[in-house]
Order: structure tokens, then sequence, then C-alpha cells
């Protein structure tokens, strides 16, 4: 009983604690500007139905996607990441599109990296990964030809250019797809070769993993029985269209002792939605920590 009794204690107070630090955090960053969102090329989920000699193939990463200005890099939001100079000192007036990464499986280490507020030496071990030039012109197979010049120019070895290979037929696709994924990969991205840089999801770019993954917010904890009683039993999250649901499986113990706040983004996978729009066998998979803190461009 007196077990019990603190696991159930414990977990309360972590809660408390945890509300007030969000509070902190908000009232810390709010007197400070975001910048104006970056409208990026978006991927699709991949369809069986498209030509994929139209197509190049790359390998999926697990990184934190940045936008290259020409003098900073900026987030998805329009947070700036407070790169050291000698990490973006040789990098091109150009803006790109690419992903900070240092390896499969490091996500963790990356964002944790890439959204301190001071510069960090973490940084060696990171790579800017580019896919792409956004206001190059053109499309994207002779923009990739110029990416691949610019980087050569810059000679830097923390800016490369993501590898892309063209596959003759599906079966040569799923054969590289288990590849990747056999060794730690995330799964396989499709850039279509004909088409213009625009902003929003688009068939233009497609992402093929085993698993469909997705982001939504925490609106309530739901506290465990059995078990996990006196610890989270499952989180109430909410998607972009309002849809809510719950998610009970893919926590550690110590997440459930101390999960995700309410209002905190995470990422879980699914598989495929139900007839009401909900996400099928949600599993956690972690929260999405990749946005710095707000500043001014």
């Amino acid at each position: 009983m007196n077990r019990v009794f603190f696991r159930q204690a414990r977990y309360r107070i972590g809660n408390v604690i945890r509300q007030l630090f969000c509070i902190f955090v908000v009232l810390l960053v709010l007197p400070v500007a975001a910048g104006e969102p970056v409208d990026l090329l978006l991927a699709n989920n991949y369809r069986d139905d498209i030509n994929l000699s139209d197509y190049y193939v790359s390998e999926k990463l697990d990184g934190v996607r940045a936008y290259w200005d020409g003098k900073k890099l900026i987030s998805r939001k329009g947070n700036v990441f407070t790169a050291p100079t000698w990490f973006v000192k040789n990098f091109p007036d150009a803006p790109l599109d690419g992903e900070l990464w240092s390896g499969r499986g490091q996500f963790d280490f990356i964002s944790g990296t890439v959204r301190r507020v001071q510069p960090h030496d973490g940084w060696s071990e990171i790579g800017y990964m580019v896919f792409d030039m956004p206001e190059a012109g053109g499309d994207f197979s002779n923009r990739l030809q110029l990416l691949q010049e610019t980087v050569t120019v810059a000679n830097t070895p923390y800016l490369k250019v993501v590898k892309q290979i063209e596959v003759a037929d599906k079966k040569t696709l799923m054969q590289r797809m288990k590849q990747v994924v056999n060794t730690g990969g995330e799964g396989l991205m499709l850039r279509r070769k004909d088409s213009l840089y625009r902003g929003g999801r688009s068939n233009d770019l497609l992402k093929l993993k085993l698993f469909n993954d997705a982001e939504a917010v925490v609106i309530a904890h739901h506290p465990g029985k059995g078990k996990f009683l006196g610890m989270l039993g499952s989180l109430g999250l909410q998607m972009p269209n309002g849809t809510t649901f719950h998610v009970g499986t893919g926590f550690s113990n110590e997440q459930r002792l101390s999960p995700p706040p309410v209002g905190a983004v995470v990422t879980y996978k699914y598989q495929g939605l139900t007839n009401n729009g909900k996400p099928r066998f949600p599993v956690f998979l972690r929260v999405r920590k990749d946005e710095p803190p707000s500043t001014k461009p």
C-alpha cells in the first residue's frame, strides 16, 4: 500500500512541477518575437500508382529540418538556430533546404544540440544535409545539379548533398527500403524529377515508411491501472484537424512517471485510419522537440 501511495504521490507532484515549468517557459519566451514560418516543400505518403521513373529516391533522414536563407539557419516555424560561426562559415549565399543530421537513430542528440540558445560543441558532429535549392529555378533535376556544384565550391565538411538515386521498379524500391530499415534508417523519400519547388504538401515529394507517423498535441493525461497504477496510463491527443484519440503504448516506465506535459507536440506511429478518422493502433514514439527558442530573424 505504501509503495502504491508513493508512486501516486510522485506522479501527481511531477505533474504539478511540469505544469509550472511550462508556464515559466511560456513567460520566458513571450517577450521575444518569433519569425515568420518558412513555406517549405512537404511530403505526401507514397502511392503504388506512381511512375517510379519520374522520381529520384533518397534515404529519409530522421533529423531536424532547417532552411538556410543565405545568412542563417531557420526552422520551419521561422526560429533561428544558433549555429556556431565556424559551422556556417563557408555556406553559400543562396537559400538551401535540408536537414540537420548526425546519423541514424540520433534524433534526441541532434534536437538537443541544435535547440540550445548558445552555440554548442555538439554541432561538430552534425552536418547540414541538403536536398534542394528553393530559389534556383528550373526543375528538380536541374536544381540538384546546381546544388551539387554549389556544395563542391563551398568545400566544408558541414555541408553535404543528400544522395539521390534512380530505381527501375517497385521490387528494387522495396529492396532499397528493406536495406535502409535493417541498418537503422527510417525509410525513403521520392522527389519528382521535373517538379518546380513549391511550398506545402504535394506528390512532388513522397515518403515511404513501414508505418505511418504523424504529430499531435497532448490535451490530457489518463491515469494507469494495474501495473501502471500511480503512473500514466495513456495520453489524450488532438490531431491538427481537431480529432481526438488516446495512445497508451510505446512509453517507458520513466516516461509514464514523467509524461509529456499538456500542450507538448508528440510523434506517434499508426496503421491507417478508422472509418471515423482516428489513427488505428497508435503507438507513442517521442516528444517532438526540434524547434529552437523563439527568436526574431
